[in-house]
């Protein structure tokens, strides 16, 4: 009996949720491997507990406890995000995002912070700003993609993250169409997406397009499951990609919404 259980506990141990739990404080923040909790990474890995089904401690707790410290709009954002999808409601984190936006629709100072503003404001429930959907609908490349800052260059994290934004707004038909023809450009014969041309695939891009086309109500691409699959390590967590095992808190945490098909807002 005492052997089956320690079997059992083994077990449990190396799954993706058994590793970000073995890397949570007992006050609730997470950290990487030799490095210092904070409130991102924690709600990073609240998202993909949350999306996953499994337990998140005390992170919502540890994350009310660090509002204040907050500075970037981005980062307001995506705590925001975390509390509401926690079962929060963050007021004051919410009032903030509806303050930081501008005369011509942008949430923040970039294309991401307006993109990260609908999607916080979604997962409270919120409706979002038609002005900021017009202004993130406004900076999709010619090919298709979003940058991350106006006249940037695309790439396959902010792309799908606006369409994923754009889709809680309530969009459909041509931007999404191209947006996920954009997206498709950048998966490569290993089943993995890239960031930009050329990088070569990863992990967090990867589980990014997995989400969007589940958000777009089309399956995940051919191959990119089985991509994410290949990456995981024995204890628990994904590598970022083939050659690099980097940061695996973060990877792990944003893979898993991606393996339970649960696009943002959750």
């Amino acid at each position: 009996m005492g052997l089956r259980l320690a079997t059992l506990a083994a077990a449990l141990a190396v799954t993706p949720a058994g590793f970000l739990h073995a890397h949570q404080s007992p006050a609730g923040g997470f950290a990487e491997p030799g490095g210092s909790q904070g409130p991102l990474l924690t709600a990073w890995a609240a998202l993909g507990l949350r999306a996953s089904g499994a337990d998140t401690g005390n992170a919502l707790g540890y994350l009310q406890a660090h509002e204040d410290g907050l500075a970037e709009t981005t980062d307001v954002e995506l705590v925001a995000l975390a509390e509401s999808a926690l079962g929060a409601r963050p007021a004051k984190l919410l009032a903030r995002i509806r303050a930081a936006q501008r005369g011509d629709g942008r949430i923040g100072p970039t294309v991401n912070s307006t993109i990260w503003g609908i999607l916080a404001l979604r997962q409270a429930r919120q409706r979002a700003p038609v002005a900021a959907v017009r202004f993130v609908l406004r900076q999709q490349a010619r090919g298709g993609g979003w940058a991350w800052y106006l006249h940037g260059r695309p790439d396959s994290n902010d792309t799908a993250a606006a369409i994923e934004a754009l889709r809680s707004a309530g969009v459909t038909g041509r931007p999404i169409r191209r947006g996920l023809a954009y997206l498709r450009g950048l998966q490569n014969r290993d089943g993995g997406f890239e960031l930009t041309p050329g990088r070569g695939s990863d992990a967090q891009s990867t589980a990014w397009a997995v989400q969007t086309f589940v958000a777009a109500g089309r399956p995940a691409p051919q191959g990119s499951i089985a991509y994410l699959l290949r990456l995981r390590r024995p204890d628990g967590s994904f590598r970022y990609s083939k050659r690099y095992a980097t940061t695996p808190v973060w990877v792990t945490a944003q893979v898993l919404p991606a393996l339970a098909r649960k696009p943002f807002p959750l």
